[in-house]
C-alpha cells in the first residue's frame, strides 16, 4: 500500500455510482480526474463485506492482450500527485454498497485519516427540471458550520432519503473532518446517457472552492457533442421541444434579480462606484 502520511495538504474527492449518480456525472468527474492526473491505485475495499453480488454483479472481460479476468464491484482510493496544484488528491471511486454502510464509511474514514486530508468533498448528480439549453446547475453545501461561513456556502436544508454520500459526508462532519457535498442537476427527459456537461460543471464547481487547477482534458468537446445530441433530440420531437420550452422560461424567470431592498441599495452603491472612478474621484 502507498505510504499516505506525507502528502502535500491533501483533499479527498469522492463520487459513487448508483443513486447518488444521476448519468453517470459524479462518478465521471472522478473519473477523469484518474485518467488525467494518472492517479495510482492505493487500495480497494474487500467487496464481501459490503455488496450483495446479485445486485452488483461482478463483470468478466479480456485485458488488452485477451487474457479474460473477473472484476469485482468495489471502491478504489486512487492518489493523484498534480505538479500544477501544489497539493495531492486522494480520489474515492466506487459503487454505492448494498448493506453495512457505517462500516463501509468508517473503513474509508480511516484512510482519510490515514492521508490527514482536512477537507472531504462528495460529488453527487440528481434529475431535475433543468433545460439542457442553459448552464448545469450546481450546489454546493455542508453541515460543518466554519466551512460553511468560510465559503459563504448554503447550509444543508434537504430532508429525505439519502443515499451513501449523504452517509460518508455525515460520518465524517461527525468526527470532525470537513466536508462540502457538490451536486449538479441532470434534465431528468434526457438522463439515458452519460452527462459530460454536468461532469465538467462539477470540476469546476471544486476548481472556484478549492482555487485549485481542475485539467479539462476532452470533456469540453464531449460536452459541445452532448449538446448538439440533445439538440438534435428536441428538435426531432415538437412535444420535447415545447417541455423544453417552458423549462427555460422558468429558468430564466428563476434567474432574474429580485427588487429587494439589498439588491437595490447593492446596485446603487455600484452605480456611485462606477460614477466615481468615471469622474476620477
Amino acid at each position: 500500500m502507498v505510504d499516505l502520511a506525507n502528502l502535500r495538504d491533501p483533499v479527498v474527492i469522492a463520487a459513487f455510482e448508483g443513486w447518488n449518480d444521476a448519468a453517470e456525472a459524479a462518478t465521471g468527474a472522478v473519473d477523469h480526474l484518474i485518467d488525467e492526473w494518472e492517479a495510482e491505485l492505493v487500495t480497494a475495499i474487500d467487496p464481501e463485506d459490503y455488496y450483495d453480488y446479485q445486485v452488483n454483479r461482478p463483470r468478466v472481460g479480456l485485458d488488452e492482450d485477451g487474457v479474460r479476468h473477473l472484476t469485482w464491484p468495489t471502491t478504489r482510493i486512487y492518489l493523484a500527485r498534480p505538479d500544477d496544484t501544489g497539493r495531492d488528491v486522494l480520489l474515492i471511486r466506487g459503487v454505492e454498497p448494498n448493506m453495512r454502510w457505517r462500516a463501509f464509511s468508517r473503513e474509508l474514514l480511516e484512510i482519510v485519516d490515514e492521508s490527514n486530508a482536512q477537507l472531504v468533498v462528495v460529488l453527487g448528480a440528481l434529475l431535475a427540471d433543468s433545460p439542457h439549453t442553459r448552464p448545469i446547475p450546481v450546489s454546493a453545501t455542508s453541515s460543518d458550520e466554519e466551512l460553511t461561513a468560510a465559503w459563504s456556502l448554503e447550509p444543508s436544508t434537504y430532508e429525505g432519503p439519502t443515499g451513501i454520500t449523504g452517509v460518508f459526508a455525515d460520518l465524517c462532519t461527525t468526527l470532525g473532518v470537513p466536508a462540502v457535498s457538490i451536486w449538479s442537476a441532470i434534465p431528468h427527459y434526457i438522463a439515458g446517457t452519460p452527462c459530460p456537461k454536468a461532469s465538467l460543471a462539477l470540476l469546476s464547481k471544486i476548481e472556484a472552492l478549492l482555487d485549485m487547477a481542475m485539467p479539462e482534458g476532452d470533456l469540453p468537446e464531449l460536452a459541445r457533442a452532448w449538446q448538439r445530441g440533445a439538440d438534435e433530440l428536441s428538435e426531432e420531437d415538437p412535444e420535447v421541444a415545447e417541455y423544453v420550452q417552458s423549462l427555460e422560461e422558468q429558468r430564466d424567470t428563476a434567474d432574474l434579480p429580485e427588487a429587494t431592498g439589498e439588491a437595490i441599495a447593492a446596485e446603487f452603491e455600484r452605480y456611485l462606484k462606477r460614477r466615481n472612478k468615471n469622474h476620477g474621484d
